[in-house]
């Protein structure tokens, strides 16, 4: 058996764990997120050039599994959580391209992550036999494609905590319709707020001894490093193509989609320049262009799944570039909503492209970059599809948005969320009483 690699925390002050082990447990004993030990190298020619992606998925992420009781299990795992299509294709716009993430059941791209992480976590053996209950924040589309992922799974309960009323109607549908193991509650404040109980819930030793408990949220590492796969797949096929490498501009909230790319960059692959691309929440470009690190509450905005004010994967950033790179290297810009409707409504008129309002941040800076004489291939990440906010963006385009089947079908279900108090109290209190 390959030796296996170690995860440690990034606050340091716990012992390092294999991978099944930081997968299980979600979040670190000491709060911190689990990382890598050392970063594995690997190599273009590792990697099968007529391979699919969930081929690429397995090579890429040997290494990461190495020794560990889920290597053998790897390939199945993959097999299973990517087989539906990442297309990168050409758009109309000049030398730009998109990367779509979208295509999977719940039409956003945290489904290969859930999906992913339910296969890693249906191959664990668990000594305790009561069920375990994934916990997780959604400021949109997580908590659906986790909800799809572990939906009816024997064993596993999972709780989804969402912001009331910042999501859009569809997905707050999404988000209720499973039942069965499933349940969603509406917490009556910002996506913030549902992220801190449910890390507040995950660090209580007290709680967990009577109700077990794991994360499903991009602070989960059964969610990161799946997402390596499709810009790693991207950035083969590019490579081979063109010989050059593939400049990515990401739309991001809570920075898991976006340290992807990154982590990918640190492994060796041709993945070049990455532009992060937010909304009004500006706590990660002001840190970028200089600002001391500043978490503050979540601005609400028409891209609601980036609504956050304090990125949990900062912890990961930092571990692993020092800031002077990220500020160096790393470039963010903020979109407001007046320029989120103006790149829809502008792209859908002059070149027939309809594109949710996160995607759209990032095709609003690749508009700026054009308009500045930038003439370089850029590939604009797709995180989710336009009918999801039929609200925002169907006046905008001037037509209804046909809705993809997998979606349609969740939007035909009756739908249910329970309220719930923006409390660390509360939640354990509901916790106790429904789970136990």
């Amino acid at each position: 058996m390959s030796e296996a690699l170690r995860y440690v925390s990034t606050r340091g002050d716990c012992p390092a764990a294999g991978l099944s082990a930081a997968i299980a447990a979600g979040l670190a004993p000491d709060g911190g997120l689990y990382v890598p030990q050392t970063m594995p190298r690997r190599d273009i020619a590792d990697f099968d050039p007529a391979g699919t992606l969930a081929d690429t998925a397995t090579t890429l992420l040997a290494p990461f599994f190495a020794g560990d009781p889920l290597a053998d299990a790897l390939p199945a795992i993959c097999a299973e959580a990517l087989d539906f299509p990442v297309p990168h294709r050409a758009l109309t716009t000049d030398g730009a391209h998109v990367l779509e993430l979208f295509h999977g059941p719940t039409a956003a791209f945290k489904d290969i992550g859930a999906r992913f992480l339910a296969a890693c976590l249906a191959r664990l053996p668990r000594a305790d036999t009561r069920p375990l209950t994934i916990l997780v924040a959604t400021s949109g589309d997580t908590g659906a494609a986790v909800g799809a992922a572990f939906h009816d799974r024997p064993g596993v309960r999972v709780v989804i905590l969402y912001p009331d009323g910042k999501v859009s109607p569809r997905q707050a549908h999404q988000l209720g319709c499973f039942g069965d193991n499933v349940t969603a509650l509406r917490v009556a404040g910002r996506f913030d707020d549902c992220q801190r109980m449910v890390k507040a819930a995950l660090n209580d030793a007290s709680l967990q001894a009577v109700v077990p408990l794991s994360s499903a949220n991009s602070i989960s590492l059964g969610r990161l490093l799946p997402q390596m796969s499709y810009y790693a797949h991207a950035a083969l096929g590019w490579w081979r193509e063109r010989g050059q490498p593939l400049d990515l501009i990401v739309p991001t909230g809570n920075l898991g989609n976006a340290l992807a790319a990154l982590w990918v960059r640190e492994l060796g692959l041709p993945v070049g320049r990455v532009h992060l691309t937010c909304n009004a929440n500006a706590t990660l470009p002001e840190f970028l262009a200089g600002a001391d690190y500043r978490p503050r509450e979540a601005v609400a905005t028409i891209a609601n799944a980036m609504d956050v004010g304090a990125p949990s994967n900062v912890e990961r950033l930092r571990w692993t570039f020092d800031d002077a790179t990220l500020r160096r290297e790393l470039p963010a810009t903020c979109v407001d909503d007046a320029a989120i409707r103006d790149t829809i409504a502008r792209h859908a008129r002059e070149h027939g492209e309809v594109f949710c309002p996160h995607t759209a941040t990032a095709m609003h800076v690749l508009d700026t970059l054009r308009a500045a004489g930038d003439r370089d291939d850029w590939t604009v990440v797709a995180t989710a599809h336009p009918a999801k906010f039929e609200s925002v963006v169907e006046p905008l385009v001037g037509h209804p948005v046909a809705v993809p089947p997998a979606l349609a079908a969740m939007l035909a279900r009756p739908s249910l969320a329970d309220p719930l108090a923006a409390d660390d109290g509360t939640l354990k209190a509901w916790l106790k009483s429904a789970l136990r």
